[in-house]
């Protein structure tokens, strides 16, 4: 046995634990892993092709044929009454534009905004789903039993694609590129409903002493800034705390089996942690749905409250 799979081999389950929930939940590929495809930097900017990268393609495909096609070819049958698919997708958007847009940016601006609402919501709803489905677990196991490739092999492309996290939302680059586009989205809305300048100068009330504008310009200008970084913060922390949960449950069938040596205690535990574990995945289910609600409700109050100034 060579010497790194003599330490390999002595390392215990308690110190994997921490590092495998952390390789399946981090928001990047492992360092000593590549990137799916390598690319040069190009202006100091690595465009190479990540897991996460591959899983937006993924959800922009799922978005196009499960929604964009449908809804065009609904549109150019000339048929009046929409039926099975393209009703729920109208009951959606339906939703979206009246619970949600109307309330917020009201009844000028709906059309202007509720497209870009579904947008987020439906990117979201399904980037969140995705997560959910063990798609590179089973690439992995295939490539392990059936292939015979070894998990060492670090230029495997699928084995490339095992490392990082499950969900690509739970990434913040990915919610952050989202909440940008909030942020630019704010400010859009609000020059086109006030004008460049009235724009900024409805940032702060009107007719305060001076000195009270001094205090009260930086907190509004920092309060621009904070509003994409909560909705950046609020969907990656969301969408990872559930699969750290759910990877830790069923950690505890390997701890306990290794703790009293023997197969029973993981077994015996297993009794608990794999209907916990159910139930948490279960919950995630809701989440996935909510925390694309969310996003979509907080982008529209946002942009509402650049439209309708209230002070």
């Amino acid at each position: 046995m060579s010497a790194p799979e003599a330490s390999h081999s002595t390392t215990s389950v308690m110190e994997k634990v921490g590092p495998n929930i952390i390789s399946h939940v981090s928001n990047t590929y492992k360092t000593d892993y590549p990137p799916v495809y390598k690319i040069d930097p190009i202006m100091g900017i690595d465009f190479s092709i990540t897991k996460h990268v591959l899983m937006l393609w993924l959800v922009a495909v799922i978005v196009s044929v499960s929604i964009i096609i449908p809804i065009r070819r609904f549109l150019s049958s000339g048929n009046l009454v929409p039926s099975g698919w393209v009703n729920a997708i109208e009951a959606i958007v339906k939703f979206i534009r009246d619970s949600i847009a109307k309330p917020n940016v009201g009844e000028k601006w709906v059309m202007t905004w509720a497209p870009v609402l579904l947008t987020f919501f439906f990117f979201i709803l399904f980037a969140n789903g995705i997560g959910m489905v063990p798609i590179f677990d089973v690439l992995g196991s295939i490539n392990r039993f059936v292939l015979g490739v070894p998990y060492s092999d670090k230029y495997n492309t699928i084995n490339t694609m095992l490392n990082g996290g499950v969900t690509a939302t739970a990434n913040f680059n990915v919610t952050g590129a989202l909440a940008t586009i909030t942020f630019f989205s704010i400010m859009i809305a609000g020059i086109m409903a006030h004008g460049f300048i009235k724009h900024w100068k409805n940032l702060v009330p009107h007719g305060l002493a001076w000195p009270v504008y001094i205090i009260l310009i930086p907190i509004e200008i920092m309060g621009l800034f904070v509003k994409p970084f909560a909705l950046t913060m609020r969907l990656a922390a969301n969408m990872t705390g559930g699969h750290i949960a759910l990877l830790a449950l069923l950690s505890l069938m390997a701890i306990f089996g290794e703790l009293f040596s023997s197969a029973v205690a993981g077994i015996g535990v297993s009794i608990v942690a794999v209907p916990m574990a159910a139930a948490i995945a279960g919950l995630e289910v809701i989440v996935v749905l909510v925390q694309a609600y969310v996003f979509t409700l907080l982008t529209a109050v946002f942009i509402g409250m650049a439209i309708h100034v209230h002070h």
